[in-house]
C-alpha cells in the first residue's frame, strides 16, 4: 500500500493518546487524510499535541465514534475484545490494521529502516539519533515514544532515505501477538540492552530473548547491528544474527569503547576508541549534555550508526551540542524557593536507578527525595522487588504510592511497599508511602526545603503531580 493510494482517506484511531498512535495520526493528517480518534485516557502531553495539531478526539470509547464509517480503523494495542468500538469493526467488517503496520507500509517501506531497541534507553536514543541525523543534512522521517525538544514532536515525515524508529519489544495488537518491532524492516539496529520487562505478556526473561532473536533474523547482511558488548543477554541473543555487528561499550572487548569518561554537573565527556569503523579516529573526544554512564552507552550507539551512515564525527558533537533532549526524560518541570521538581519515566528499576545516579551528578550535594508511582504491568508485581529496594539506595528520600490497577494483580504477585519502605529504611533511607497524591504534595509542602531535588518517576500521567506540587510549594 503507498502513500498515493491512501491519499484523502478517512482514518479513525481507537486509542489515539498512545505515543505512538497520536504520532501517527500526525503524521497521516499531515499528508493530508482526515484523521480522528477516541480514547478513554486523553491526558497531557499527548492530548497537547493532538489539539495542536487540531485533531478531534472523543473521550471513551463507543461504537458511534465509528459513524459515519472510516476507510480505515487504528487499533491500538491496549484495546481488546469487548471493547466497543474492537466489536463494532469486526461486526461492520471495517477495514482496521494495527499501529506498527501502519507505519511499516505508509511510512518506513522503500526507506532505510534504523531501529532502536533494548529494555532501556530507547527513547532518548532514537531521539539523539534523529538530531544527529537530522542535524547532518540526512532529512530523516522518525517515530518515537516521547516528544523531542528540538523537534517538538514525536514524529517527522522526513524527506530523506532514512526512517528511525524506537522498536518497542511490547505486542502489536489484540488479533498480533508479536512484538512490534518485527513490523520495521530493519536495516540498521541498535541494541543496547536486555532485561526481563513487561511481565503482562513475557513470561520470563528467555521469552523475551526469543523475540530477540527472532527480530535479528530480519536485519539483511548489508545490514549493521551496533549492541551492547558488555550485556551478557544482549550477546546471548546476538549468536541468531546473520548480520555484520560492532560492539560497543565500556568494557576492552568492544570494538567501539569509551573511556577516560568524566562526569560534571554540565554533562558527561568521554573518549571513544574505535578498532572497527574505517576513516575514522582511533581516538576521539565527546562531550555529552546529558548526565549518567547509559547515557554514554546510548550515545555510543548513535557514533557507531551515525559513522557507518557517513557523518563526521565533528557533526556529530556539533548534534550532540545542541540536544535538548526528550520529555520526560530527566526533564526540569520547575524550581520554586530553591526546591527543582523533575519528571521521568523510569518505571525499571535499572531506569530508575540509572535516573537516581544521573540527578545525583547534575545536583551533587544536594538532598534527593524519589517519588515513585509503581504502575506499569512489571513495577506493580513482586519479580524485581529486591532490585526495586537496591536501586533506590542512592536516594536520601523515597515516596511510594498504592500499586496501580491492584484489582487486576493476584495477591501473591503483588509488589509488597511495606517490605520495600522497610528495607529502606534499615538502609537509614527515610521511606513513606501515601495512597493518595495529595498527601504526597502535602507531605513535601512540608518537609522540602531550598535546595532539594525531587525526581518524579512514572510511566503515566500520576495525577500531574509535577506541576501541582509546583504550584503548592
Amino acid at each position: 500500500m503507498s502513500s498515493s493510494q491512501a491519499n484523502n482517506k478517512v482514518i479513525h484511531f481507537s486509542g489515539i493518546c498512545g505515543t505512538a498512535m497520536a504520532s501517527l495520526a500526525v503524521l497521516l493528517k499531515k499528508r493530508g487524510h482526515q484523521v480522528r480518534g477516541s480514547d478513554e485516557n486523553v491526558y497531557p502531553p499527548m492530548s497537547d499535541f493532538l489539539a495542536q495539531n487540531k485533531i478531534d478526539v472523543q473521550s471513551g470509547f463507543a461504537a458511534d465514534n465509528l459513524t459515519p464509517a472510516p476507510d480505515l480503523v487504528v487499533i491500538g494495542n491496549a484495546l481488546s475484545r469487548g471493547n466497543p468500538e474492537v466489536e463494532a469493526v469486526l461486526e461492520r467488517k471495517l477495514p482496521y490494521i494495527s499501529m506498527a503496520e501502519l507505519l511499516k507500509e505508509y511510512f518506513i517501506r522503500g526507506k532505510t529502516s534504523l531501529v532502536v531497541t533494548g529494555t532501556h534507553g530507547k527513547t532518548t536514543t532514537s531521539s539523539l539519533l534523529a538530531w544527529v541525523f537530522e542535524s547532518a543534512g540526512k532529512k530523516p522521517g522518525f517515530m518515537i515514544g516521547g516528544i523531542v525538544e528540538n523537534f517538538a514532536s514525536s514524529c517527522h515525515d522526513g524527506k530523506g532515505e532514512l526512517f528511525i524508529t524506537e522498536g518497542d519489544e511490547y505486542d502489536t495488537a489484540f488479533f498480533d501477538k508479536r512484538s512490534k518491532f518485527f513490523h520495521y524492516l530493519p536495516d540498521q539496529l541498535i541494541l543496547n540492552n536486555l532485561e526481563f520487562d513487561h511481565a503482562d505478556i513475557f513470561d520470563s526473561l528467555e521469552d523475551i530473548k526469543k523475540s530477540f532473536r527472532l527480530m535479528l533474523r530480519l536485519i539483511p547482511q548489508n545490514g549493521l547491528i551496533a549492541a551492547n558488548g558488555d550485556d551478557e543477554n544482549v550477546q546471548d541473543v546476538l549468536k541468531s544474527a546473520y548480520s555484520p555487528v560492532i560492539n560497543f561499550g565500556l568494557g576492552e572487548a568492544c570494538d567501539v569503547r569509551a573511556v577516560e569518561i568524566e562526569a560534571a554537573e554540565s554533562g558527561t565527556k568521554f573518549v571513544v576508541h574505535n578498532n572497527a569503523q574505517k576513516n575514522y579516529p582511533n581516538s576521539q573526544i565527546f562531550a555529552l549534555k546529558l548526565s549518567g554512564a547509559y547515557n554514554v552507552l546510548n550515545a555510543l550507539g548513535v557514533i557507531v550508526l551515525a559513522r557507518h551512515n557517513g557523518i563526521a564525527d565533528k557533526e556529530i558533537q556539533a548534534a550532540f551540542d545542541s540536544f535538548k533532549s526528550v520529555r520526560r526524560r530527566q526533564e526540569l518541570r520547575g524550581e520554586v524557593n530553591g526546591i527543582a521538581v523533575y519528571d521521568d519515566f523510569a518505571h525499571h528499576p535499572t531506569a530508575i536507578r540509572e535516573t537516581i545516579a544521573a540527578m545525583r551528578q547534575k545536583h551533587p550535594g544536594r538532598r534527593l527525595i524519589a517519588v515513585f508511582e509503581p504502575r506499569s504491568n512489571t513495577s506493580v508485581r513482586k519479580i524485581h522487588q529486591q532490585a526495586l529496594i537496591d536501586s533506590f539506595s542512592a536516594a536520601d528520600e523515597v515516596i511510594l504510592t498504592t500499586l496501580h490497577r491492584l484489582e487486576k494483580i493476584p495477591l501473591e504477585e503483588r509488589l509488597e511497599i511495606k517490605q520495600v519502605l522497610k528495607s529502606l529504611k534499615k538502609q537509614k533511607i527515610s521511606a513513606y508511602e501515601f495512597p493518595e497524591v495529595e498527601e504526597i504534595i502535602k507531605h513535601l509542602k512540608i518537609n522540602c526545603r531550598s535546595g532539594d531535588v525531587v525526581l518524579i518517576m512514572s510511566n503515566g500521567k500520576f495525577d500531574n503531580i509535577h506541576q501541582r506540587l509546583l504550584e503548592a510549594l
